[in-house]
C-alpha cells in the first residue's frame, strides 16, 4: 500500500544522526529537481539530532545542558517540511504491503504506507543479566541516560554518590571513566582486556591509556570483569569484580552496542556477519530498486577500504555521511558511500588516544605479511616548554609497503595527528610516501621531522 497523493512518500525509522540526514538532504535533492516529495519520520524518544558522542561531556559538567547537544530540533525539522512525529515507535514493516504499523505513546496505533523506506534505528547498549533493572546501573549513551546520570550525580550533598564503577575499557567506558572522576568520584574502570582499548590499541599503546587514566585519578582493574552486583534498600553498594568486591554508589555500562535490527529481521531483512543490516553503496537494501527498503547508521555494517569487507564501525561520521548519501539518491540524485579506514579519537585524562586502519595483529589474521615500527617522541620540539611526550605506531605491508594502519596516544596535540594516517590509508598510499609528504613544521607544533613522519620511515626501510 503505497502514499495515494502523486508525491512519493519516504518514511523514516529512527530521527537521529542518519535517519535525518538522509530526511533533509532528500527534500533538499527533490526540491532542486522539482520533484514532489513527502517525508515522515517516526521517533520512538523524545530526542532528534543530538550528539551522543557530548553525552560523557555533557556528564563532566563541560556541557551546559542537553540543549547544546542538539544538532537540529523537532521542529526545526518540521520546519523544514519533515512530518516528524515523536514518541512513536515503529512497531514493524509489511514489505509486501509497504507499510509500516506504528503505535503512539499515548496507545494510538496507526498503518503508514510508503514508496521508500529508510531504516535508521541505530544501535543499542549491551546490558548483562546482572545489569537489568537495577536503577544505579545506566548506560552513557542516549540523551535519556545523560539525564539520568545528572540527576544522579546533582542530588544533594548527604546522598551525592562517592564511588563509581565503570564496566568496559572501550572508547566510551574510558570516556565515563575520565567524567566521572572529574566530578569527583572515586572511580574504578573495569575491563576485560589486558590494558584498556584491547579491542583498538595494541597492548602496549593501551597501557599508555591506562596511566592516563590512573594520572586522571581512575583505578584500572584489567582482565577481570563485573559478575554481580550487591545491593541494599534498593541500591547498589557493591559490584563483585572476578571474585572481588569493589564499594559502588553507581554503576556505568560502557560494554559496547549492538546494531538494532529486530524490526527489519522480523521483516524479512538480512544481517551481515557482525548483525547488522548490509546496505549497497548507494544505502539500498537487497539491491531491488521496486523494493523501496534503504538503510545507514549504527545499524548497519560499513565498507571497510583496508580490510576490503563490511564491519561493524558504529560512528556518528559514518551515520552522518551514509545518511546524506541515502537521502541524495532518495531525493532523485546519485551518490555512493566511500566506506570507512575505521579512524576514532578520544582523551583519557591527559593522554589524547587516536587510531586509524588495522592492527598488525588483524592483519596477520588476514594473512598480510606485515610489520611493526613504534617511536616515542614528542609533540613538540624537545626543546619547546609545550612539549610532551607522544608514541605512534604504524603497520604496514611488506613488499607493497602499503600502509595500512596507525595508533598515537600522547599529550595535547598528539592525537589529531590521526588524520594524516587516515587520509593515507584513504588514498591507498605507502609508508614511503607519508614519510616524504610535505607537512608544517614550527617549533611550537612539531619537531623538524613530524614524528608520524619519522615512524612512517623507519617503516619503509623495514618494508
Amino acid at each position: 500500500m503505497t502514499a495515494t497523493s502523486s508525491a512519493r512518500r519516504l518514511v523514516v525509522v529512527g530521527a537521529d544522526a542518519a535517519g535525518m540526514s538522509a530526511a533533509s538532504q532528500a527534500l533538499r535533492v527533490a526540491r532542486a529537481r522539482g520533484r514532489e516529495l513527502d517525508v515522515v519520520a517516526f521517533e520512538s524518544t523524545d530526542h532528534t539530532s543530538y550528539s551522543q558522542c557530548g553525552i560523557p561531556y555533557w556528564i563532566a559538567g563541560d556541557v551546559a545542558g542537553a540543549d547544546d547537544l542538539v544538532a537540529r530540533t523537532a521542529d526545526q525539522h518540521r520546519a523544514n517540511g519533515i512530518d516528524l512525529r515523536m514518541a512513536a515507535e515503529v512497531t514493524a514493516i509489511d514489505v509486501e504491503r509497504q507499510r509500516v504499523e506504528v503505535r503512539h505513546r499515548d496507545g494510538r496505533r496507526e498503518h503508514v504506507g510508503y514508496d521508500d523506506l529508510m531504516i535508521a534505528t541505530g544501535a543499542e547498549a549491551i546490558h548483562p543479566a546482572w545489569a537489568c533493572d537495577v536503577p544505579d546501573v545506566l548506560p552513557v549513551k542516549t540523551l535519556e541516560d545523560g539525564a539520568r546520570w545528572r540527576a544522579v550525580l546533582g542530588v544533594d550533598a548527604g546522598s551525592a554518590p562517592r564511588r563509581a564503577v565503570v564496566v568496559g575499557g572501550g572508547f566510551i567506558g574510558v570516556e565515563a571513566a575520565e567524567s566521572l572522576a572529574r566530578r569527583g568520584l572515586e572511580t574504578l574502570l573495569v575491563t576485560r582486556g589486558s590494558e584498556p582499548m584491547a579491542h583498538s590499541l595494541d597492548p602496549h599503546m593501551g597501557a599508555l591509556v591506562r596511566r592516563g587514566l590512573e594520572r586522571a585519578g581512575v583505578e584500572v582493574v584489567t582482565g577481570s570483569e563485573v559478575g554481580s552486583i550487591d545491593r541494599h534498600g534498593g541500591r547498589v553498594v557493591a559490584a563483585c569484580v572476578s571474585g572481588a568486591e569493589h564499594q559502588a554508589d553507581v554503576v556505568a555500562l560502557a560494554i559496547g552496542v549492538r546494531p538494532r535490527v529486530a524490526l527489519a529481521t522480523a521483516a524479512g531483512l538480512d544481517v551481515g556477519a557482525h548483525g547488522g543490516l548490509v546496505p549497497d553503496r548507494t544505502q539500498r537494501l537487497g539491491g531491488d530498486p521496486e523494493g523501496g527498503l534503504w538503510a545507514a547508521g549504527d545499524c548497519c555494517e560499513v565498507w571497510d577500504r583496508v580490510l576490503e569487507q563490511y564491519w561493524y564501525t558504529p560512528l556518528g561520521t559514518h551515520a552522518n555521511k551514509a545518511g546524506r548519501v541515502a537521502g541524495t539518491n532518495l531525493g532523485g540524485g546519485s551518490a555512493r558511500f566511500a566506506g570507512s579506514v575505521g579512524t576514532a579519537i578520544t582523551r583519557a585524562g591527559d593522554a589524547e588516544v587516536a587510531r586509524t586502519g588495522v592492527l598488525a595483529s588483524w592483519a596477520r589474521e588476514h594473512g598480510w605479511d606485515v610489520e611493526e615500527v613504534t617511536l616515542d617522541s614528542t609533540t613538540a620540539a624537545g626543546y619547546m616548554p609545550q612539549a610532551e611526550p607522544m608514541s605512534v605506531s604504524v603497520v604496514g605491508e611488506r613488499g607493497s609497503g602499503r600502509l595500512l594502519g596507525a595508533q598515537i596516544v600522547g599529550g595535547r596535540g598528539a592525537g589529531k595527528r590521526i588524520d594524516i594516517v587516515a587520509m593515507a590509508l584513504w588514498s591507498g598510499l605507502t609508508a614511503a610516501d607519508v614519510a616524504g609528504a610535505d607537512l608544517a613544521y614550527c617549533p611550537p607544533f612539531s619537531p623538524t621531522w613530524d614524528p608520524v613522519q619519522i615512524a612512517c620511515r623507519k617503516l619503509a626501510e623495514q618494508l
